[in-house]
């Protein structure tokens, strides 16, 4: 090895290590920081998890970083989002149910949204998410809601009506399926795992790469990840979280047909947030069955220069041929126009129920 590559290279590790053991100790003293807050909040019994703090604190640090010009901005977030995860967990063990098993979309929603730090707990179904949070079990949920291929998930809207909870955030996952291996070399792999979906949305996909390849159908593309993390000449065809928890290699990332397929989940709890600059209200009301009622009961929002994002009907369960509206707004509940608005709006309808308000999804 050149004698002067080696000086310099081991210098530059040197200046490394002395910012590495920097990091760690400012990381300990934000840790300790974060425990004082933490006792502060069970002191005067305010809420661990505060979105609008969140919020501010990744728009700061990435308007700084912009100043330096070296750090990747958007690897700002993800970095920060684990060192806030874990200085939270020093406050308190929060925990999050959503919908499993491990490994799904939801899962990994979750994680985007909270970090590992926190307690992910799986559930079998969301109800069950709804029903963890009521009875103390969880502090938050995590459930979809709505996709841009299927659209609406509308066993999460029924039980939006049905329980006593809020929306307390969202995010939005691009739906992404990814073909892994334990084994590095595609070459090598003879068999492929994953659920009937998924094998439906990379067919054209496998038919082009790999068309001699046995395919199997699993329950699930996360069973199909905990399959081949054992088998060396197996992949599946699954999530990116899937592959972080199985430590598999990733292959060939986006072999699903849709370029353009993003699910919105909802972040469930038992307050609404203080107010951000950047938030939105999603409420449910329904009017009378006579000619206008839906025209006339919106007339609020458009008085009061409210800007609705989306509107969507949902049969009444206990009248035929009635319907429930769930729509979202944007700003929050404790703006002014929004109160005004909603409250008007509340005056012509038979109806209506707040079901948060919260910060948008970045």
């Amino acid at each position: 090895m050149n004698t002067e590559y080696k000086q310099k290279l081991d210098k530059l590790r040197k200046d490394i290590d002395k910012i590495d053991k920097e990091i760690v100790k400012l990381l300990n003293e934000r840790a300790k920081i974060a425990k004082e807050v933490g006792k502060l909040k069970k002191e005067y019994n305010e809420p661990v998890y505060d979105p609008k703090r969140e919020r501010q604190i990744f728009e700061k640090l990435e308007k700084l970083n912009k100043q330096y010009g070296e750090f990747p901005t958007d690897a700002i977030k993800p970095v920060f989002r684990e060192i806030i995860s874990a200085c939270r967990a020093t406050e308190e063990n929060l925990k999050v149910a959503y919908l499993g098993p491990r490994a799904t979309f939801t899962h990994l929603a979750s994680i985007r949204k909270f970090g590992h730090s926190v307690e992910h707990i799986p559930v079998p179904t969301i109800k069950d998410v709804f029903e963890e949070i009521v009875k103390d079990r969880v502090d938050y949920g995590v459930v979809p809601v709505e996709n841009t291929i299927e659209g609406a998930i509308n066993h999460t809207l029924d039980l939006l009506i049905d329980y006593p909870l809020k929306i307390t955030g969202e995010i939005v996952i691009e739906i992404s399926l990814h073909l892994m291996s334990i084994n590095p070399d595609i070459s090598q792999i003879k068999r492929v795992y994953s659920h009937r979906f998924g094998f439906a949305e990379s067919q054209q996909w496998l038919q082009k790469y790999m068309p001699h390849v046995q395919t199997i159908e699993v329950e699930s593309t996360a069973k199909a990840a905990e399959i081949v993390k054992d088998d060396y000449e197996a992949a599946a065809i699954a999530s990116e979280a899937a592959a972080e928890l199985y430590g598999l290699h990733i292959l060939e990332r986006k072999i699903d047909i849709y370029p353009q397929n993003f699910t919105r989940f909802l972040i469930i709890g038992k307050n609404i947030p203080s107010p951000t600059d950047k938030d939105k209200t999603t409420f449910i009301f329904s009017v009378k069955n006579e000619v206008g009622a839906l025209y006339k009961a919106l007339e609020s929002l458009y008085k009061n220069k409210i800007n609705m994002t989306k509107i969507e009907s949902r049969p009444k369960k206990t009248e035929a041929w009635d319907y429930i509206f769930f729509t979202d707004i944007e700003g929050h509940i404790e703006n002014p126009h929004v109160k005004k608005a909603l409250e008007e709006l509340k005056e012509k309808t038979p109806f209506f129920k707040v079901l948060g308000s919260y910060p948008k999804a970045q």
